[in-house]
């Protein structure tokens, strides 16, 4: 199974654009977006341009109404933070890391924890458990980069989007 872990799009509808085209002819098989898609356009272009599911939880500078959400089937809200489960892996996913530490609270048994925030790819491990940031696939302070994790491999690679 390949998944990519996105975040801090931020309306850069260029950069969305870009990877949705990759991400399908890549045939991925699932979407995880750690926030700051921000506004209602940004959303629909993101639902509408990859129709496998997609976690999605809201960032810090989201304009628009979760409500628009509804009509996207594919496209499972997890609020500010959310807890599931993907292959076999117990995965939890937020925007800012000061949520990480409560979702290890809560759930001990997470495997890994997606997060954005602060824009800088980072991979490490907390707890037993990999915490990765994809990075921003918007290219605000850092240059744009997202992640992939092919399961099969077990491998988690973070990718820059200039370079596919």
């Amino acid at each position: 199974m390949k998944i990519a872990i996105i975040s801090d799009i931020h309306d850069n509808l260029e950069n969305l654009n870009k990877f949705l085209s990759w991400a399908n002819e890549n045939k991925l098989d699932l979407l995880i977006c750690a926030g700051d898609v921000t506004n209602e356009e940004s959303v629909e272009r993101l639902a509408a341009g990859f129709l496998k599911t997609i976690y999605l939880v809201a960032g810090n500078a989201e304009l628009y109404d979760p409500k628009v959400l509804n009509d996207n089937k594919n496209v499972h809200y997890l609020g500010r933070t959310g807890v599931f489960s993907v292959a076999g892996y117990t995965i939890g996913l937020c925007h800012e890391p000061y949520f990480i530490n409560q979702l290890l609270e809560k759930r001990p048994d997470l495997e890994m924890i997606f997060y954005g925030h602060t824009h800088k790819p980072w991979i490490e491990e907390r707890e037993g458990a990999k915490i990765i940031n994809p990075g921003t696939l918007g290219g605000v302070f850092y240059r744009p980069t997202f992640a992939l994790w092919d399961n099969s491999e077990q491998k988690i690679d973070l990718k820059l989007l200039e370079l596919i």
